[in-house]
């Protein structure tokens, strides 16, 4: 091998291994979301889980657009990916849901139990991607759901019900909107998403106390993400 080859290969893995450290930094938010949860410092919390949300938003498509897994083939950036989702998207909420304080010890923890047994369940199915690019079933962005749970602070029972809900649909066929890669509505979907950020940041800053327009922005566009592919999959079949 050249000395140019050599140098053109380290040079690779270098930029393969800092795209790879960009996303392991994931896991170091997580960490200080986890110090923060013990502290019962809820905003603090969950503005870290949208700071890792971030991480996670970006590092696909750099990973994508430097070629990383042809420069380094002997590193998984998916296994790590997986890693770091499971523990912002799933397990850290869960832990937040268990120690919130909204109903019977017990049942919060049962609830907390069902979603990183089932969610650990959809991390390792290989079909959770349909051919559109939407996911099949409840793509466990648990982040987001307890997120509004504290926003809303609903009763137990509500709770209850809308989490059993979606631990079923995490394993039935229904399409769950990917924002980015799905090109069908994709404008209005982003738009959308931006809404929930802008509104999300409000909530944060407010410490999660609410007024009602940010209240009805948050839940119209979740509802719109939660459902829009469903109503694509529906119009389909209606074809």
């Amino acid at each position: 091998m050249t000395p140019a080859a050599i140098v053109n290969k380290h040079q690779n893995a270098l930029i393969a291994l800092a795209v790879h450290a960009f996303t392991a930094s994931g896991i170091v938010v997580a960490m200080l979301a986890a110090i923060a949860a013990y502290a019962q410092d809820w905003p603090k919390f969950f503005g870290l889980l949208g700071f890792a949300l971030a991480i996670d938003g970006v590092d696909g498509p750099i990973a994508r657009w430097l070629h990383v897994e042809r420069r380094l083939p002997t590193f998984s950036g998916a296994a790590l990916d997986f890693v770091v989702d499971y523990v912002t998207y799933v397990f850290l909420p869960a832990m937040a849901l268990a120690a919130g304080g909204f109903g019977p010890t017990w049942i919060s923890l049962a609830l907390a139990g069902v979603i990183v047994f089932t969610s650990a369940m959809y991390f390792a199915d290989t079909r959770m991607k349909m051919k559109n690019n939407a996911f099949r079933g409840f793509p466990a962005v648990w982040n987001g759901v307890i997120f509004l749970f504290f926003v809303f602070r609903p009763p137990i029972e509500v709770i209850s019900v809308v989490t059993g809900l979606l631990a079923v649909l995490t394993f039935l066929p229904v399409a769950f909107v990917h924002p980015v890669r799905v090109v069908r509505w994709r404008p209005l979907t982003l738009l959308v998403c931006v809404v929930w950020s802008v509104c999300a940041v409000v909530a944060l800053t407010s410490g999660l106390d609410v007024s009602f327009a940010v209240g009805a922005g948050l839940l119209l566009s979740s509802l719109y993400l939660a459902l829009v592919s469903a109503v694509h999959q529906l119009l389909d079949l209606l074809k």
